[in-house]
This record gives C-alpha cells, sequence and structure tokens, in this order.
C-alpha cells in the first residue's frame, strides 16, 4: 500500500480542512470521512499503480525503488485484483457518507456534482499505470497529480467543510503549492526510475533527461514556495499565517539530495519531500487557525 506515500495525499486535504475551520464551522464526522476518503483513494492509486507496471513489465528486479507485494511474491495478480476492487468499494462507501453528511442528501445537484469529482478521481486513480492506453506512460501523469493532489485536494476539501459555500479564488495559491509539491514527488520517483522506465515507459524526466529533470525539480519547488508566500501577503497580516516557512530546512536538505545523488541514493528524498509537505500544510493550516485559539 506504500505507507511512507500516504501523508502525501493527506497533506493536501488536512490544509484544505484547516483553512476551511480558520472560515468556517468545520464539522468532525465530515472531516474525518474526507480523510478517511482520501487515504483510500491513495491506496487505490498505490495498488492499481503496482499492478500496471507489472502487467506491463516496466517494474522488474532491477527497479531502483523499494520491492512490492507482487515483485516480492507476496501477493499474487488475482489478490492485488481483489484489493484493487475492495478499495474501489471503500472509495464509494467513504465517499458517499462524506457527501451525505456533509450536505444532508445525495440527490441534490451539489453533491451529485461532488460524486462525479469522486468517480472521476477513482478512474484517475486507476488508470495511472492500469488500461489501454494509461496516461502515467504518456508523460501526462504531472498534470493529474497537479489536479488531483494539489487543486482537488485543497479546494474540494474546502468545499465540502463549508457544505457547497466559501470559496474565493484566493484558495488557488495554497492548492497550487499542494499540487507543485505533489508533482514534485512523482518528478524524483520517475528521476530515480529513469534506468528502468527507459523501456516501455514515457516520463517527463525521461523527456528532459537527468540535469533538466533537476532543474525542473528545482521549479516545481520554488513554484510551491511563491504561491504560499502570495496568499499570505494576500490574508488578513499575522505572523501565525508564517509558522510553514519553519520547513525550509527540509526542503533545502531535499533539493540538495537531488542535486547531488543518483539511481537509488535518491529514494530517501521521496519522504523526505513527503513529509516536507505534510508539514508544511499542518504549520500552515495551525497558523491560519491560530485566532481561534
Amino acid at each position: 500500500m506504500r505507507l511512507r506515500t500516504l501523508p502525501l495525499s493527506m497533506a493536501g486535504v488536512l490544509l484544505g480542512i484547516l483553512l476551511a475551520t480558520a472560515d468556517w464551522r468545520v464539522d468532525l464526522w465530515t472531516a474525518v470521512l474526507i480523510v478517511l476518503t482520501t487515504v483510500c483513494l491513495q491506496i487505490l492509486s498505490n495498488l492499481s499503480n503496482e499492478l500496471g507496471d507489472v502487467l506491463r513489465g516496466t517494474d522488474t528486479a532491477d527497479r531502483e525503488g523499494p520491492e512490492y507485494g507482487l515483485n516480492s511474491g507476496a501477493l499474487t495478480i488475482g489478490q492485488m485484483k481483489g484489493l484493487i476492487a475492495a478499495f474501489v468499494v471503500l472509495c464509494i462507501v467513504f465517499g458517499s457518507l462524506m457527501t451525505w453528511k456533509a450536505f444532508g442528501t445525495l440527490f441534490s445537484l451539489t453533491p451529485i456534482l461532488v460524486l462525479m469529482l469522486g468517480a472521476a478521481a477513482i478512474m484517475a486513480a486507476m488508470k495511472y499505470t492500469l488500461g489501454r492506453n494509461p496516461y502515467g506512460y504518456r508523460a501526462k501523469g504531472d498534470i493529474y497529480v497537479f489536479l488531483f493532489f494539489g487543486l482537488v485536494s485543497v479546494l474540494g476539501a474546502y468545499f465540502v467543510c463549508t457544505a457547497g459555500v466559501g470559496l474565493h479564488w484566493k484558495l488557488l495559491l495554497p492548492a497550487s503549492a499542494i499540487g507543485f509539491f505533489s508533482v514534485g514527488v512523482l518528478n524524483v520517483n520517475n528521476i530515480r526510475d529513469m534506468k528502468t522506465d527507459a523501456a516501455n515507459r514515457v516520463t517527463v524526466a525521461i523527456k528532459l533527461g537527468k540535469k533538466r529533470a533537476r532543474i525542473y525539480q528545482t521549479v516545481l519547488i520554488v513554484l510551491g514556495w511563491a504561491c504560499m508566500v502570495a496568499y499570505c501577503l494576500l490574508c488578513w497580516p499575522s505572523l501565525w499565517h508564517w509558522l510553514w516557512v519553519l520547513t525550509l530546512p527540509m526542503y533545502i536538505l531535499h533539493l540538495r539530495g537531488v542535486w547531488i545523488r543518483s539511481g537509488k541514493a535518491l529514494d530517501p528524498m521521496l519522504p523526505l519531500l513527503v513529509m516536507a509537505t505534510f508539514a508544511l500544510s499542518i504549520l500552515a493550516g495551525v497558523g491560519f487557525c491560530a485566532h481561534l485559539f
């Protein structure tokens, strides 16, 4: 299930929940169901990704990353398909409960639109490497990660927590920041796996080459920070709003590692960026909620 990636999927929704809490009264159970739905979607994406890579012969014994269930022999193809089906059901159950708790019904326009977005998220989670024409094999993964881990994650959580009201354009900035950092996680993964991916998979890192992929990684991190700075400057000024700046050393260590490491040695840079993004989301959210205490 690649549990070390779960904080990344939670980062966006927790930031959305906390920003909503700063502006509105948020129902606790709605927030819990948002997190449960998100975690299930991330696990579904991870399982589908592993199955797709194995079926296409991309993940072999030579891959630079950690060993997973299918490659290790701990799971069969049939068992993995069963797990994927189980998490599709869990996504539907938790997503429906979340929508009903937030809006009080599943049968009006707004909750139907939320459910449709949830269905799109399930499809996106599965189609990264599964299916006849997976977008992860056509260098389009970065776009989907930015949309679903960033924009949909932060804005969607805020929208559900406020029952469909309260969204404002400034929220695009923190949502984009989480999107850029999330694409950064994918990009480091793709830089690490360039050797094994090159045979039958096209990623942005392969298109750019190692040096330009590292430059791209630096740009993603800088853009994420620029979005957060812009959001804080646009909001009512408070020193608490800048609490997330405490994560700066983690991002510096990450970029330094990306530039001096290669292959399997890059692997620790993934969880470092995941935890940095998770910490930034929590600190930013708490900072904006400081006036409530």
